[in-house]
């Protein structure tokens, strides 16, 4: 078999750009903007997004499983086991969208009006009240020693919150009524076993995360205004491509002047 090589393209093609017939603004270029103004602008202005990462397939093979487990109480329109341990009075909610509002290439889509910016997220999982009001969740499997019951500070979980967060905003702005907890499904393998045998023992537990949203329509306009400049924008306190890329730039610089 063949080596596979994927070689990096810094050169997106214009449509996925800003201005393109096929861009949209999803939750993740958000967060993007969030962590760093100056790789946002880069990726969505310009075109040149940072390295990808390859996909982990151990966290994608347990969402799916997920799916597939909580789809069985969707179709029954009974509480799955894990909300009646964590007392969450709830069931998979059933809507004829729940699909396409999964898909990444779809997922949910809103057309803020006052920036003209069609927002979009997809969703692990929606969970429905007796009274009818929704519970945005997520899918997520880690390995960290103790058991996983609170969301940390650390700049994954606080992307969580605001991932949850953008979520249950873009619901509300498509008519539904959506509760500030939401939640997180986190499987946690264990390392402490003597042997792997062909297997992972996982203990998954349910994380309540508040969210709030009153911090999105600013960001939309932030984002908005950035994308219209014709100056980059600074770079995040906390990133870590942009002065990678600007030592490489002095670095050559100094060996094109010798």
């Amino acid at each position: 078999m063949s080596n596979y090589i994927s070689k990096y393209n810094p050169n997106r093609g214009s449509d996925w750009n800003y201005g393109g017939a096929k861009w949209r603004l999803s939750r993740s270029k958000i967060d993007l903007y969030c962590e760093c103004p100056r790789c946002f602008y880069l990726d969505n202005k310009l075109g040149t997004k940072r390295p990808g990462f390859p996909a982990f397939n151990l966290n994608i093979a347990v969402d799916e499983l997920f799916k597939k487990e909580f789809d069985t109480y969707r179709k029954s329109a009974i509480q799955h086991p894990l909300m009646a341990k964590y007392g969450i009075d709830a069931v998979p909610f059933a809507h004829e969208k729940i699909e396409s509002w999964r898909d990444n290439f779809s997922g949910i889509e809103h057309l803020h009006e006052e920036t003209g910016l069609v927002v979009s997220g997809a969703v692990d999982d929606i969970w429905q009240s007796p009274d009818q009001s929704l519970m945005i969740v997520d899918y997520k499997a880690t390995s960290k020693e103790g058991r996983i019951e609170n969301l940390g500070d650390s700049p994954w979980e606080i992307q969580y919150q605001r991932q949850l967060g953008v979520y249950r905003w873009l619901l509300e702005a498509n008519g539904f009524e959506v509760q500030s907890r939401g939640y997180l499904v986190y499987a946690n393998a264990d390392k402490t076993t003597d042997v792997f045998d062909d297997r992972l023992s996982f203990e998954t537990t349910i994380v309540p995360v508040e969210t709030t949203t009153d911090w999105i329509v600013p960001t939309l306009h932030s984002i908005k205004n950035t994308l219209e400049a014709q100056t980059y924008p600074e770079s995040g306190e906390g990133c870590d491509y942009c002065p990678y890329r600007d030592a490489c730039g002095k670095k050559l610089q100094a060996l094109h002047k010798k």
